[in-house]
């Protein structure tokens, strides 16, 4: 990679400042063609900062940007893309109703060929590995499959600059690494200088040649990737130790460094069921996501459910957060019937939800901190009554100190947080409720080492208390850790289930691809 090997993108002394916080101080970072850059940093480092700066949504105060050797102001995103640098974003900005050809060619100026786009959308899907149906509407894919659209929409102007920020948070095990197999193999034969935003360590010693790592809006350490190895890196993330989840592997031995949840003394036949689904059949987009689905969750248990995301583990979720009734079957909370697709039924009863999404159904980016805090009790209580706002920011601030939230006050705008601190609120809302059951749903997705350290931790102390939790998560790590029991997932139905005691990294895996035995089956 000898000619390749020029600086594309050159940040010297980047500085951005909103009020009274400094979002990123004094930065300098370099991108080379044929080289992918990572960029790490706990969530409120300064890392979606700078990446705004340098596809043009955000103006610096300070500091100078160079392109391939020429300053540059980058005043917008159409500007970035004149200098040949896409991004592709952690959230998603794909309009559901239209179809995956249409998102991708959003924004075309002439007028559009159907069948040259489609193809396209096929040509690109087939040499980076991303392939998606081009007449699908995005409304009907799964979280993975829309994040390969938003690559798709990035990369059909082949820029020579490719941001990803958290490219993988939605994507699963194997889809990351075939993700980052054709991303090398295009970044070494193409010369495209990236810049890979990512929480996951693992990911960034695996994937990148380099590593900047941010703490409070300045860089704390750099270098060669190899020259770090987990540890050192979530240190320098944090600026203290940290315990890691470690390889799936020692997950399941729990090493010293994985502190699995302790088992109550009492049997768990012997603490009440908070939370029992019987035969739950639910219809949706002309397939069935759930296919007699059956289980229960105990006081004080936390029961995790594996598989590989789209075999009905997010439709289960808005079953249990009253968003779609069940077309057959039932769901008991604490010995009671609750109704299911009827707005508040299951809050009222005592179901908690962290969402999957915490932008698109765990918050509202526009309110304040204390007005999110305080959603859920709006919730339950009459249609029509006055706030008393004063009891709210009181309540805003003792939980704003008993769970960390780093913002600038109960009246801080909710969209001005990390994504740390929002999962911290959205947490602090629903166990401040004091459920019977809490689902918690991908709960540290996107989220970085400390905050993950944390989740768990609320988590565990949530079970010690007598919740009910069900933790459904994509990060089988996370479930060997935390959950007592484990259940899989394949195709909408509950097809094995096991104590984590005899948990087996094997057996997991052959049940999350639909092989199922006489030991294994439920």
């Amino acid at each position: 990679m000898s000619q390749l090997s020029d600086i594309a993108v050159s940040v010297r002394s980047l500085t951005k400042r909103y009020g009274s916080v400094t979002a990123c101080q004094d930065i300098d970072l370099d991108l080379v063609h044929g080289s992918i850059h990572g960029v790490l940093g706990e969530n409120g480092a300064g890392k979606s900062t700078l990446m705004k700066v340098l596809i043009g949504l955000v103006q610096p105060d300070a500091g100078t940007i160079e392109v391939d050797g020429r300053r540059v102001r980058i005043d917008d995103p159409a500007t970035a893309s004149s200098l040949g640098i896409g991004m592709v974003h952690q959230h998603f900005s794909l309009v559901d109703e239209l179809r995956v050809w249409e998102n991708v060619m959003l924004g075309e100026r002439e007028r559009l060929d159907a069948l040259r786009s489609r193809a396209l959308v096929v040509r690109i899907g087939e040499r980076y590995g991303l392939a998606v149906d081009p007449d699908a509407r995005v409304g009907d894919l799964t979280a993975g499959q829309r994040q390969r659209v938003e690559i798709i929409k990035c990369l059909r102007r082949d820029p020579g600059i490719v941001i990803f920020d958290e490219p993988t948070s939605v994507l699963t095990p194997q889809e990351s690494e075939q993700l980052f197999d054709v991303l090398r193999v295009a970044v070494e034969q193409e010369g495209k200088a990236v810049a890979l935003v990512s929480h996951k360590l693992d990911e960034i010693r695996r994937a990148t040649d380099t590593v900047t790592v941010l703490r409070r809006g300045q860089v704390v350490d750099h270098g060669p990737t190899d020259r770090f190895d987990e540890r050192s890196l979530a240190q320098a993330m944090v600026g203290r130790p940290v315990a890691l989840r470690g390889d799936t592997a020692a997950a399941v031995g729990l090493t010293e460094d994985l502190v699995a949840v302790p088992v109550p003394e009492s049997s768990s036949e012997a603490r009440p069921v908070v939370l029992a689904v019987n035969d739950a059949v639910l219809d949706r987009n002309q397939h069935r996501a759930l296919d007699g689905v059956t289980f229960e969750v105990r006081a004080g248990e936390v029961v995790g459910i594996a598989g590989v995301e789209g075999n009905g583990q997010s439709d289960l979720a808005d079953v249990l957060a009253s968003l779609v009734p069940l077309d057959g079957g039932s769901v008991m909370v604490d010995g009671v019937r609750v109704p299911t697709g009827r707005a508040g039924r299951m809050t009222a009863a005592g179901v908690a939800l962290i969402p999957e999404d915490r932008h698109d159904a765990g918050c509202v980016l526009d309110m304040s901190v204390a007005e999110n805090l305080a959603l859920g009790a709006l919730a339950t209580g009459p249609a029509f009554r006055s706030l008393d706002r004063s009891a709210m920011r009181r309540s805003a601030e003792r939980l704003i100190e008993q769970y960390g939230i780093q913002t600038g006050g109960p009246d801080a705008p909710f969209s001005s947080l990390s994504g740390g601190n929002q999962q911290r609120v959205v947490l602090a809302r629903e166990l401040s409720s004091e459920p019977k059951v809490l689902v918690a749903s991908q709960p540290t997705r996107g989220l970085d080492v400390g905050a993950i350290e944390f989740m768990g931790e609320k988590l565990r102390e949530a079970a010690a208390s007598g919740v009910g939790v069900l933790l459904i998560s994509n990060e089988l790590e996370e479930i060997l850790l935390l959950a007592d029991r484990i259940l899989v997932m394949y195709r909408g139905r509950v097809i094995g289930s096991m104590d984590r005691a005899d948990a087996d990294i094997e057996r997991i895996g052959l049940l999350m691809g639909g092989v199922t035995s006489a030991s294994t089956a439920n």
